[in-house]
């Protein structure tokens, strides 16, 4: 797995993944950016959510589960000071669909966070508190 970052102006980046697939990546206007795209930490949890959401989907896929929606909420804390890494992330599913199974649901939220996020796993033997919950709602 590869990716390039080119930087374009102040402080903002174009990265293109080995995939071929670009990004703009930009700081707030008071770090020299000019606001054109996420931040590099706001790309890491976004990353981190469509890991977990790909997992889950898959799960409940071959579950074989009427899912008509699945949204991941990520919310994050950070240290203070330099470096301001994640100390705490949640991730919140809500998944909708036509008489979903508690267990099913949760088996794959669980799965995700133990066995098969990359992200998720990743942050969490670096040191991060990682918490996950969900929520079913009927279409």
């Amino acid at each position: 797995m590869k990716a390039s970052i080119k930087w374009t102006d102040g402080r903002q980046f174009v990265a293109e993944a080995g995939s071929g697939h670009s990004v703009v990546l930009d700081g707030n206007p008071e770090h020299g950016g000019r606001n054109t795209g996420p931040r590099p930490m706001e790309m890491m949890l976004m990353g981190l959510g469509g890991c977990t959401s790909f997992d889950v989907m898959q799960i409940l896929e071959k579950a074989r589960a009427a899912v008509t929606d699945c949204v991941a909420s990520v919310e994050a804390e950070r240290a203070e000071g330099t470096p301001s890494v994640f100390t705490k992330i949640h991730v919140h599913f809500t998944v909708t669909g036509h008489a979903l199974k508690d267990a099913q649901v949760k088996r794959a939220v669980e799965l995700s966070a133990d066995k098969y996020c990359s992200a998720s796993i990743m942050l969490a033997r670096g040191g991060v508190e990682m918490t996950h919950s969900y929520e079913i709602v009927e279409a």
